[in-house]
């Protein structure tokens, strides 16, 4: 018995793969195998680099690059977004490994898949309660902000593996840092500032040079992309030839097991899950919005469409692959994706074809990767890293809306100072006391005519008509508590400055709701008008709030006050 479309539309749903396989090109495979082969050659070092970032061995960056874009690339609804380790997770991870009493409990590896396992479960329940929508509850400045924050940390944690140091302890000592910076490693700080270089040069400069000769954009872009991948080769070269971990102490990867983990639930330790939860929650939640956010942004640019419900079951799908196969926690890393993207991706076979690709180099060549200098490795993380810090936003933000430039802020030295997650929940605990004091405070316009015409606006913008027995005041948000109390002191104190005022008429236009306490209010404000002999009216009700006030008796209580289809109306019989 054929299928019905309806069973063929819900499993398309959940396994998008076998929308786009359906109608799948011998062009769509090329563009994929190209792009492919280019993502994977930015993906094994960074892969290697935000492993250490991390605070774990390569390997387990390796791991997670194999098996979650396949489950991704099953369940999730982006074509081109690229799963895998990522900086902000990354830093986020060593964040959550050095909490009192983890590492006592057990190796950081097994942290890293508890913390990928419940990174997943957690994606997946929020997919089950379908609170997809959760992306909506962080806002962009507080995301910029976390995102800065956690990009400073991450360049302060990686400039002393360019300068061939440890990380500092020297707390608030500031004699004690220069004493720690002027024993850096010449031979390590000099690889570092030539990889630096080199992958500024294979940026916008070699960019720019290849699009004078006249080269494809496809070109330009494999060309333009190899910088992570041969500045590692020449460095490990380098490194080999000079034996510079012998006589120069550069520090190395070191040993990189070939082949792959037996996968396995050996990670289950009841305690350290426990601990790990709240960090968990919090990586989880920042993997699902930044890579949202970064497949909106190649979606929109191809007019294809992200369902953020689906994207969890993605995104939990592939952390639990990661977690059953030895890898970190992973999330759409963005560029990584957008690499993918102008590469000529069309569908995630570009991500199978990588995913492939590295899984034969795990296998094969991992012990190419054991001279790979930690330099080297640190230059790619600070030149990826190092625009994601957008100070210049701040700046902006103050000019338009100094309620977002706050929330910002505060995130951003609140990551710095608190930490991660105490710094984004003091973020977003700002943005919505900041949304909760605009609502409390609405604009209300005392409104008059335009001559000639039946349009009313704000009486402190425009040149308006009005009457000295007509108030007119039309009130730009929903009427609630937090905010009834302000309205109705705002309208005692126009009637003080207006003795001679007969009709108070709210216009409506901006209502959409009025809530109880509200009209609890509204009712009591109506006898005290009529107690002073004021006639409390409204205007343009929308539709829905009329009926509400229909279910009430406020309608009759507010005779011989009218509601008005139009204010022009009110207008006419009142003036």
């Amino acid at each position: 018995m054929a299928e019905s479309p309806f069973n063929i539309s819900r499993f398309t749903a959940f396994f998008p793969i076998a929308g786009w396989l359906k109608t799948y090109t011998r062009q769509d495979f090329n563009n994929d195998l190209f792009a492919g082969i280019v993502t994977a050659i930015l993906l094994v070092p960074q892969g290697i680099a935000y492993a250490i970032l991390a605070g774990l061995p390569p390997q387990l960056g390796l791991y997670a690059s194999i098996l979650p874009p396949v489950l991704y690339a099953l369940f999730g609804t982006s074509r081109t977004l690229s799963v895998g380790p990522v900086s902000i997770a990354a830093i986020m991870i060593a964040s959550a490994l050095n909490e009192p009493g983890i590492s006592v409990l057990g190796p950081p590896e097994q942290s890293a898949l508890i913390l990928s396992a419940e990174c997943g479960i957690i994606m997946l329940l929020m997919a089950f309660l379908r609170m997809g929508g959760l992306v909506n509850f962080i806002s962009h400045p507080v995301l910029t902000g976390f995102t800065s924050g956690a990009s400073i940390l991450i360049i302060w944690n990686q400039l002393p593996q360019l300068a061939g140091l440890k990380s500092p302890s020297c707390a608030f000592d500031s004699a004690c840092y220069r004493d720690y910076f002027l024993a850096y490693n010449s031979t390590a700080l000099s690889i570092g500032i030539a990889a630096v270089i080199m992958l500024i040069f294979f940026g916008k400069p070699l960019t720019s040079l290849l699009k004078k000769v006249g080269f494809k954009f496809a070109l330009i872009t494999a060309l333009s992309k190899c910088g992570p991948l041969l500045t590692v080769l020449l460095a490990t070269v380098a490194v080999s030839h000079f034996d510079l971990t012998a006589q120069n102490q550069v520090t190395v990867v070191g040993q990189v097991p070939a082949g792959f983990p037996s996968l396995s639930l050996d990670f289950i330790n009841i305690e350290k899950w426990r601990l790990l939860f709240p960090s968990a929650a919090f990586i989880a939640l920042i993997a699902y919005v930044e890579s949202v956010a970064i497949a909106k942004v190649t979606a929109n640019l191809r007019g294809e469409k992200i369902v953020p419900n689906q994207e969890l079951i993605g995104l939990g799908a592939a952390n639990l692959a990661t977690a059953i196969s030895g890898g970190m926690p992973v999330a759409g890393g963005f560029s990584r994706t957008m690499v993918n993207f102008s590469a000529g991706a069309r569908t995630q076979m570009a991500m199978l074809i990588a995913a492939g690709i590295i899984a034969l180099a795990v296998m094969f060549f991992s012990h190419w990767f054991e001279n790979i200098p930690k330099p080297a490795l640190a230059a790619i993380i600070l030149v990826a890293i190092i625009p994601l810090v957008r100070l210049k936003n701040i700046c902006r933000l103050w000019c338009y809306d100094r309620g977002d430039c706050t929330a910002e802020t505060v995130t951003l030295f609140g990551v710095l100072v608190l930490g991660i997650e105490k710094g984004i929940a003091l973020g977003v605990i700002l943005t919505l006391v900041n949304q909760l004091r605009k609502i409390s405070r609405p604009h209300i316009a005392v409104a008059g005519r335009i001559p000639d015409t039946e349009h009313y606006r704000n009486a402190k913008r425009h040149s308006v008509e009005t009457w000295r027995h007509l108030l007119l005041l039309r009130i730009d948000e929903s009427i609630t508590f937090a905010n009834i109390n302000y309205i109705e002191g705002f309208i005692a104190s126009e009637l003080i400055q207006q003795p001679d005022v007969k009709h108070v008429i709210l216009i409506f236009t901006s209502v959409s709701d009025v809530d109880t306490t509200a009209l609890e209010v509204l009712e009591s404000l109506n006898h005290d008008l009529q107690a002073s002999g004021i006639t409390l009216h409204l205007s343009e009700v929308k539709g829905p709030l009329l009926d509400k006030f229909k279910r009430t008796d406020f309608l009759i209580q507010l005779k011989p006050g009218k509601v008005f289809f139009h204010t022009e109306d009110a207008v006419r019989e009142l003036a």
